[in-house]
Order: C-alpha cells, then sequence, then structure tokens
C-alpha cells in the first residue's frame, strides 16, 4: 500500500543557511579571547588558599585555612552596580564597574566583622566584546586586591535578542569568615556610643537612576561637560569608583573596640544606620559635622529633589558608618588618619525615648 505520508526531500550536508549558534547571536571564540585576555588579571586577585586556575568548573578555596578559628562563621553577599553601568557603557569607561562591583559585595561582608575569602563575577552582555570584558574583569581583580580576596571564578553569558549588542550588566557573590565571638552588630551596641563617619569617595553605586533622570534626561547636561566644583568633567565625576573600605574596617577592629558597621547603600543614610541599631536604642546623626561633596548639592538643586529624598537615595559623603565605645574614638580615628581615610565623630547612640525610628539625622549640613 501506498504510503499515507508525503515524501520528504534529502537533508543537504551543508547550507549556507544552516543555523549554528553563531549566527543566532553567540560567539564562542569571541568568549574564548575574552576569558585568554582576563587571564593576568585573575591571577593577580589571588590568595594561598585558592586550588586550581581559570576555567574549571567551579572555583575552589582550601577550607583547611580556617582552622586558625575556633568557630568559624562564613558570611556571604551578593550584589550588583545598578544603572551605573549605562555610564560605563557611554563613555567606553569599564575597569571602574568592576571595582565598584567588589566594593558593593565586600563591603556589606565586612559589617559583620568578616575577613573577605573569595568572590565571583557574572557578566551578562547583549555581544561579547573579549576587551570590553577583560578590562570589566581587570576592574574586579584589583578591587579584590584592595577588599583583600581572591577571584576564584566567574560566568559571561551573551544573550542577543535579550540585551542590545552593547548593552551589560555585572554581578557578584563573595564570602567571608568572622570568628563567632567577634561577630559584630546590633546586640553589641550600647547606650553612649559614638558614631563614626567614614568618607565616600562620591556618589559610590546607588541612586544612579536618580541621578541619570536629573542631570542628563532632564537638564541634558553632556558627560564631557567640565564642571569648576569637581575639577573634572561630568562623566569622571559620576564614574568615580566606590570606595572599597575591608581592609580599613579590619584594620579597625585589631586597634579598636567597635560595635558595628553600616555599609550606606541603596535607601542611603539613617535607614541603613537603623539597620544596625537595637530595640530600645536610638542614632542621632549631626548634619552639621560635614559638609556634603558638590556633586550632591548639583543633583538637588539641578532636580530640585527634597534634602530627605537625596538622604534616602544617596550617601551624601558617607560610605560607611562605625559605632565604637567612648574610650575607643580617638584610636580608632588615629587608625582610619594613618590609612589615609577621612573620618570624624557624626552621632551618637542615645535611649530611644520618643523617637519612632532607629535613627535619623539632624541640624544643618555645614557650609
Amino acid at each position: 500500500m501506498p504510503s499515507s505520508l508525503p515524501s520528504m526531500p534529502p537533508v543537504p550536508e551543508t547550507s549556507d543557511a544552516a543555523a549554528s549558534y553563531k549566527s543566532a547571536g553567540v560567539d564562542i571564540e569571541a568568549g574564548d579571547l575574552a576569558v585568554e585576555l582576563m587571564k593576568k588579571w585573575v591571577k593577580k586577585a589571588q590568595r594561598p588558599e585558592v586550588l586550581g586556575g581559570l576555567g574549571g568548573f567551579a572555583g575552589l578555596f582550601d577550607a583547611s585555612a580556617l582552622k586558625r578559628y575556633e568557630r568559624p562563621l562564613l558570611a556571604s553577599a551578593t550584589d550588583g552596580v545598578g544603572t551605573k553601568v549605562d555610564l560605563a557603557r557611554r563613555l567606553g569607561v569599564y575597569d571602574t564597574i568592576g571595582h565598584d562591583l567588589v566594593a558593593m559585595v565586600m563591603d556589606d561582608i565586612v559589617v559583620c566583622g568578616a575577613e573577605p575569602l573569595f568572590m565571583t563575577d557574572y557578566i551578562c552582555v547583549g555581544k561579547v566584546h573579549p576587551e570590553r570584558i577583560a578590562s570589566i574583569v581587570k576592574g574586579i581583580a584589583e578591587g579584590c586586591v584592595l577588599a583583600g580576596c581572591a577571584l576564584v571564578g566567574g560566568e559571561t553569558a551573551e544573550h542577543p535578542g535579550l540585551l542590545g549588542a552593547d548593552d551589560f550588566d555585572v554581578a557578584g557573590a563573595g564570602t567571608g569568615v568572622v570568628e563567632a565571638d567577634r561577630l559584630l552588630g546590633a546586640e553589641r551596641i550600647r547606650e553612649g556610643d559614638a558614631v563614626l563617619a567614614l568618607a565616600s569617595s562620591g556618589l559610590h553605586s546607588n541612586g544612579y537612576s536618580l541621578v541619570r533622570h536629573v542631570l542628563l534626561d532632564r537638564a541634558g547636561h553632556s558627560l564631557d561637560r567640565r564642571f569648576e566644583e569637581f575639577g573634572r568633567t561630568l562623566g569622571e565625576e559620576l564614574l568615580e569608583p566606590t570606595k572599597i573600605y575591608s581592609l580599613d574596617c579590619l584594620a579597625l577592629m585589631r586597634t579598636s573596640e567597635v560595635h558595628a558597621f553600616s555599609h550606606v547603600t541603596g535607601g542611603g543614610l539613617a535607614a541603613n544606620l537603623a539597620r544596625v541599631v537595637p530595640e530600645g536604642l536610638h542614632a542621632t546623626v549631626e548634619r552639621s559635622t560635614w559638609t556634603p561633596a558638590p556633586v550632591f548639592d548639583l543633583v538637588g538643586r539641578t532636580g530640585d529633589v527634597e534634602r530627605l529624598e537625596l538622604e534616602k537615595t544617596l550617601n551624601m559623603g558617607v560610605g560607611m558608618f562605625a559605632v565604637v565605645p567612648p574610650e575607643a574614638v580617638e584610636p580608632a580615628l588615629a587608625t582610619l588618619a594613618d590609612r589615609g581615610l577621612d573620618a570624624w565623630v557624626a552621632g551618637e547612640i542615645t535611649a530611644r525615648g520618643e523617637h519612632a525610628t532607629g535613627a535619623e539625622l539632624v541640624g544643618d549640613y555645614a557650609a
């Protein structure tokens, strides 16, 4: 009986129209080149505990190195850089974004008193540009050196059709370790403690949706416009890398008694400080103890942004708070000064009383 199925034409062995991963937008060869270009930078961000090299399926860290701890607690964090990556793309400057990534991850880890151990990164792109990816990883590796941790691995993913050819994003995850009886946090804070402010290097990596909306979209400022109050272009000011405090905080713990740290990121000053203030106590920060850098005034003035909105969005010149007992203030400030970090007494911890929140800013900024 004749078949009820129509006969099918033979499939050609080759065809100019044959589909491939590359024709779908994923260039494996370009990805391999990116790995080769980044190898020398990853090699710089190592610790003795790291085993193996770049290219494995997983990064290896010799946990026997933690035997010096009686009860080691592992601390982990993950973060990204947010819409600051858009400015890097516009300016064609990519290594600072890697630096920002390490700061956002490792400065969260050190808040509990943990020593940064290692991190991994994830770079998602619309199209692999090997030199661009290598530049991002260069910044990550340099940031890891500044944080005292190792870069043990990462992933680069090409997502054609989902992202434009020049679009990209970065994220990272990190791990640290702290001795259980040296864990910092709200349970250590006492009434009468001093709140020290550690200066930020600028906007850091939060609030850039507001910054871009106000300065670029609404005001129409060019990124290559030079501002006298900055002494450089707007683009250079906005891409200033986030300060990495990890080693400064660890040094502070070695020389002074520290009760808590608070990393000022999304949510701004009061909200992040409140995260480490225990029930029944209250943190008061005096604005008069510092003058925010000109970039904060520019954003507020140009966008007619209210002060409280700015303080909920931007760091206003403070990248980290340290809460210490009164007797530790002088040695703590001396340690930070020796490390070249501007810091000052910004407030104190008091009984909560009638206060409705765990932390507040009072007064006016110094002129």
